[in-house]
């Protein structure tokens, strides 16, 4: 079995979109997807594209992916790789290749300069949670994420 990551490119909107829903119903939440092949097409490959994306393949077929961006740290006054999603198919779980994203991702973060490489889990999702205590990686219990969407979003803008 050959694991390997490449950078993914637009011919990959559609299995990243697979995945993404995969991800979702996974984490209870498939009704929430909004995303479109075209409108991640134009957020990852496009002129404006902040994103950046992986696809992890085993023997040639793809089992997973990565999606992050850089974020900024102002006490350290350096950028960070934030990990927006991380996603192994069912059939490749326990296979390495969760690892291997994550190796590869900071390797991205040491080649870049950045201070930091973070994300978020569920609290539910035992089975990432080991796998991101394994590498070495802690919770950040003292902080509480927050976020403003939709209609909440909307009424503080024009507020």
């Amino acid at each position: 079995m050959t694991t390997s990551i490449r950078n993914a490119v637009p011919e990959d909107a559609e299995t990243i979109l697979r995945f993404i829903t995969e991800l979702a119903i996974y984490e209870k939440a498939g009704h929430e997807v909004e995303a479109t092949v075209e409108r991640l097409q134009a957020s990852l490959f496009g002129p404006d594209a902040i994103t950046h994306a992986v696809i992890c393949e085993v023997d040639g077929v793809p089992a997973g992916f990565a999606i992050w961006f850089y974020s900024f740290s102002t006490w350290q006054a350096l950028k960070g790789l934030y990990l927006e999603d991380l996603y192994v198919t069912p059939e490749y779980r326990g296979s390495g290749a969760g690892k291997l994203l994550l190796k590869h991702l900071a390797r991205i973060a040491i080649a870049e300069g950045c201070g930091r490489f973070e994300w978020s889990v569920l609290d539910w999702n035992e089975p990432a949670i080991r796998v991101y205590e394994a590498v070495g990686a802690e919770p950040m219990s003292e902080w509480k994420r927050y976020r403003l969407a939709g209609a909440a979003l909307k009424a503080l803008a024009n507020d």
